[in-house]
């Protein structure tokens, strides 16, 4: 078996085994949360957050991917689902959490000059990480049907985020 090391760095090289590996492997729940929160850090020292912005953009991180697992999961299997697509929400947690190994190199943003490109080649790197991670975890054999899932999961996401951040007001 792959170490947690081996397995991020495979998931960022975007390895297709990698994610199925994840998907069927229900101790990598943890290691997934690990990697959730390791991008989260990442990004909160790349950006220059301080203390408390790496609290809560860690919280949020995790509640986020929780979400999104959640969303992608009724999505998928429920409206947009394929003859074959069997899956829960561990599988979409776990295959979403290593989605995020990109994220680490955000990092990097802590050298001023690089930090813009570093968030948005990260942020590229993980959509494109998450919709194969997606693909497989629900053993959809189309991408575009794993583009149309994420891409309404980050719709619905949109819309509620917009309506908390309406509420709290």
């Amino acid at each position: 078996m792959a170490t947690f090391v081996e397995r991020v760095v495979r998931a960022a090289k975007l390895d297709v085994a990698t994610y199925e590996e994840v998907e069927n492997d229900t101790a990598a729940t943890g290691q997934a949360l690990g990697v959730v929160v390791l991008s989260s850090v990442a990004a909160g020292i790349g950006s220059g957050a301080g203390v408390r912005g790496l609290i809560a953009g860690t919280i949020a991180s995790l509640l986020g991917w929780a979400f999104w697992a959640w969303i992608t999961y009724v999505i998928g299997t429920r409206w947009l689902r394929e003859p074959a697509t069997q899956a829960d929400w561990g599988q979409l947690a776990r295959t979403i959490g290593f989605a995020q190994a990109p994220g680490l190199l955000r990092v990097v943003g802590v050298i001023p000059f690089l930090a813009g490109l570093v968030f948005f080649v990260a942020a590229i790197w993980t959509l494109v990480a998450v919709v194969i991670a997606v693909r497989q975890a629900l053993d959809f054999t189309s991408t575009l049907r794993a583009v149309a899932v994420c891409f309404l999961g980050w719709l619905v996401q949109v819309v509620l985020s917009a309506l908390v951040v309406s509420l709290v007001r």
